[in-house]
């Protein structure tokens, strides 16, 4: 099975919620989610931000939910790390 392991994403958000409430809500969408957010420019409505999300099987479809569902918008994906996890035999 291959499972993604690593994302970079570049996303555009508004202000609300903030960054802290963005990464946590994208935590919570995995058990061993870790997410790293920086905030790349701002202007009086939005925010570019650069996240990268790391666990043992990350489910894209869930973190572009959470995305929209926040009122974000994924630009696109700028670093992937997959990891093949098939047993041979």
């Amino acid at each position: 099975m291959v499972n993604v392991k690593r994302v970079v994403l570049d996303v555009l958000k508004p202000h609300q919620p903030n960054a802290l409430e963005f990464s946590q809500a994208i935590a919570e969408a995995g058990v061993d989610y870790r997410v790293k957010l920086i905030v790349l420019e701002m202007d009086e409505n939005t925010e570019t931000v650069q996240i990268e999300l790391a666990g043992s099987a990350i489910d894209f479809n869930a973190i572009q939910s959470v995305i929209a569902n926040m009122g974000g918008s994924l630009h696109s994906i700028d670093e992937v790390e997959v990891n093949n996890e098939t047993v041979a035999g």
